[in-house]
């Protein structure tokens, strides 16, 4: 980063990325791997990044060793976790030992929790002990935990310190920009006791007390907090950092901003994979096989509930004998009420991974949209009863698809916001309550209340 005031270059645009990219493969397949960390290491930080993680892996693991370790630490922590995980698998021991050495605690955790428990210990070995201790101190925890997500790196004060006093060891401990934002205050064994803000700080007389001064109202997490959880305080308080503890209470680490938004964009994108009926993140140039791994068992999933809602179909075969038209009726039923369900679906699982909704919310929340589908199924119903009623110069069978469709767009309300909640009552995903189970309910009621009421009143629709 340049500092304040002080011009900073344009970035390169996606040509100049380009040929800076064809530069440095170029220079690889010379075998002139110095020309190829000059070319990088002369550019900005941020494109730095850029162009490496546009090259292939093996350059990738070839060049990481040779840049300067600080540079590579940079861009190691920048890296998806996949593709960090690939490089890091290539680099030998005592590279990454030196490039980890660079990073801070929580980041280097999670480049040695991807690789093998030998090979962790090789390279906790090779690492500067303090920094290998830090890490150890972290690697006991769950990835997806606020232990597994924090930093031991943080300074600790104590009640009695005056404020100058502090302002002189947060000097001393030079820390960055992630984890200066609040100060800790723990007592003799480390409990926590208070936060204290850098503004009051600074602006408190110098002579005054931490105790004086600290707010002891100071919201913790327990280190074996799902992080999905420490993303919700986040969003909800707007928290620039926050403290984890054991279970007596004693400071451990802290978690900070960056992190935590990160968990945010992790735990939405892993919803929207799964809205999609896709279990694990998936990217666009994965390999054709991870991505028929990825996508099939749902796929097949999904075709057994076609077969459950063409058996509900078949149940009615006499009556679309007897009447030909009605077999291309109950398809608009059920697939607007599977479209009304996503449409629910999609809002509840936000509201859920956000905070917005609780589950002491869900009796309120399901009639609501209860509600809702009664109104959009007697909006829906007239278009489409008055519709097939001139199509086929029936009213009988008009009224049939829009009784139809009132009834399945209260379901799409019922299905689309209970199910969520109940997976999240039973501990899984909301996000998996996707077409795969929703559409069942909304294709087999589709099918059954159009069919139905056409078997019921079939003498008058001929």
């Amino acid at each position: 980063m340049n500092p304040p005031g002080k011009d900073t270059r344009i970035e390169l645009n996606d040509d100049e990325l380009d040929d800076v990219v064809e530069k440095i493969e170029d220079a690889l397949n010379r075998n002139d791997v110095g020309s190829a960390v000059n070319t990088l290491e002369a550019l900005e930080d941020d494109d730095k990044f850029e162009v490496f993680d546009e090259l292939d892996l093996e350059d990738q693991a070839e060049l990481l060793p040779r840049l300067d370790p600080e540079t590579g630490a940079d861009i190691l922590v920048e890296m998806h976790e996949d593709d960090q995980a690939a490089v890091a698998k290539r680099v030998d021991d005592e590279s990454l030992s030196e490039i980890l050495d660079e990073m801070e605690p929580d980041d280097a955790a999670d480049v040695i929790g991807d690789l093998s428990e030998e090979r962790q210990q090789r390279v906790l070995a090779e690492m500067d002990r303090e920094a290998a201790d830090d890490v150890r101190a972290l690697l006991i925890y769950p990835d997806e935990s606020a232990g597994g997500l924090m930093t031991n790196s943080f300074l600790a004060l104590r009640a009695e310190m005056s404020a100058q006093k502090a302002i002189d060891a947060l000097r001393e401990w030079g820390p960055d920009n992630e984890t200066a934002y609040y100060l800790f205050v723990v007592d003799r064994d480390r409990h926590l006791q208070g936060i204290v803000s850098l503004r009051d700080l600074i602006t408190a007389p110098s002579d005054k007390l931490l105790h004086d001064i600290m707010t002891t109202d100071v919201m913790s997490v327990p280190a074996g907090t799902d992080q999905e959880e420490c993303g919700q305080l986040l969003r909800k308080h707007g928290f620039q950092a926050l403290p984890v503890v054991d279970a007596e209470h004693r400071l451990l680490g802290v978690i900070t901003n960056d992190d935590l938004v990160e968990v945010i964009e992790d735990e939405a994108t892993e919803d929207a994979f799964r809205l999609a009926g896709v279990p694990d993140e998936e990217r666009v140039f994965s390999s054709v096989g991870d991505s028929m791994k990825k996508r099939l068992p749902w796929l097949v999933v999904n075709l057994g509930t076609a077969f459950l809602a063409a058996a509900v179909y078949n149940l009615f075969t006499t009556t679309v004998d007897a009447l030909p038209f009605l077999a291309a009726l109950p398809s608009i039923v059920a697939g607007q009420g599977g479209n009304a369900a996503t449409q629910r679906i999609t809002i509840l699982v936000r509201g859920l991974a956000t905070g917005e909704v609780e589950s002491e919310d869900a009796m309120r929340v399901i009639l609501k949209e209860i509600w809702i589908g009664l109104l959009q199924g007697l909006a829906l119903a007239l278009v489409v009863g008055v519709g097939v009623a001139i199509w086929r110069n029936n009213w009988v069978v008009g009224g049939v698809i829009g009784v139809a469709m009132i009834g399945n767009m209260v379901v799409a309300g019922l299905a689309g916001t209970a199910i969520p909640f109940l997976l999240k009552l039973i501990k899984l995903d909301p996000a998996l309550a996707s077409a795969v189970i929703v559409t069942t309910f909304t294709d087999c009621c589709g099918f059954a209340l159009s069919l139905g009421l056409a078997t019921l009143l079939l003498r008058y629709l001929g």
